[in-house]
């Protein structure tokens, strides 16, 4: 026995602990990817990733509420198209923001930190003015409520199951479209050099745009995951724009494999701590570990070399 729990007790709270990490893990990189793409490839400091996380919810919460008067027989599967058009509104305002603001950004980081922290208290006073200060939540589908029962003791979510595996066919595609399409092609040539990508025909505002578009859009689609796990409210998004950040810092800018790699560190070792401690004293001693890894290993678990 250990205190009130016996052995097998400890290990099934391990395995739900363990489960809850990977929940955590999925909506990290979920956000972290469209923010590594803006920050590791665009080096713009991107304040208002969170906003654009919390337009793709509220995209979600009102394709639900239109199902749900609208079309209640096809209510089962609105949360494919709500994910589809999630994507295309946080991408479009994505592209909006890069254009009128961004693009006389570049090569300003600081700049870019100060202009987009100012979008973000814009976006929330915006949000705030539309949907109203309180929080809403989704109503799910029948289908993805309840839990599966892999042993007595242990059961895991049907919706976290489903994050997980959204997750990973993101990330798959993201990596696709990044090394294996024309377009990622020409994302790392103006990374590696804007200079001669330009030379040899490449339009580097367009590849910015969409570059920005894509990343803003992740975010979107990463916020319809969320209200699976929590409600929506105008602030939201500020509740993980500092996780993200360092997850993207930690794992190396640029490094998709290290986005996933400080993702899945990060969620598991704070789920961990939590067993043992209050969720706040968790947080603390992983931003702690993290902090002194980045002491010692200053450009990331996995750094690219970026030819400038």
């Amino acid at each position: 026995m250990f205190g009130d729990y016996s052995l097998g007790d400890l290990g099934s709270i391990f395995v739900m602990q363990g489960f809850a990490g990977l929940i955590l893990f999925s909506v990290y990189v979920l956000m972290a990817l469209g923010l590594a793409i803006i920050f590791g490839q665009m080096g713009v400091i991107n304040m208002a990733h969170g906003e654009f996380m919390i337009l793709g919810a509220y995209v979600t919460w009102m394709t639900s509420n239109f199902f749900q008067a609208y079309l209640p027989s096809l209510f089962s599967g609105y949360f494919f198209l709500a994910m589809i058009l999630a994507f295309v509104a946080s991408g479009a305002l994505g592209m909006l923001v890069e254009w009128v603001l961004i693009r006389h950004l570049y090569k300003r980081p600081l700049d870019t930190l100060l202009a987009t922290w100012g979008l973000s208290l814009m976006l929330q006073q915006a949000y705030r003015s539309v949907f109203g200060a309180r929080e809403v939540g989704v109503e799910l589908p029948q289908w993805m409520l309840g839990s599966l029962h892999v042993t007595d003791s242990i059961e895991v979510p049907i919706n976290g199951v489903f994050v997980m595996c959204l997750t990973l066919l993101i990330t798959i595609s993201v990596a696709y479209v990044m090394y294996k399409s024309r377009w990622g092609r020409q994302v790392r040539a103006v990374v590696q050099n804007r200079i001669m990508a330009g030379a040899v025909g490449i339009n580097t505002e367009k590849v910015d745009r969409y570059t920005y578009g894509l990343g803003c859009g992740i975010a979107g689609v990463a916020g319809s995951a969320f209200t699976m796990i929590g409600s929506t409210g105008p602030t939201s998004g500020q509740l993980y724009i500092v996780d993200t950040f360092l997850v993207v810092v930690f794992g190396g800018a640029a490094s998709l494999l290290g986005t996933i790699a400080s993702a899945f560190s990060i969620s598991q070792t704070q789920s961990t701590l939590e067993f043992f401690m209050s969720g706040s004293m968790a947080k603390v001693l992983t931003l702690l570990a993290v902090v002194g890894i980045l002491m010692l290993r200053p450009q990331g678990l996995f750094a690219l070399k970026v030819r400038k």
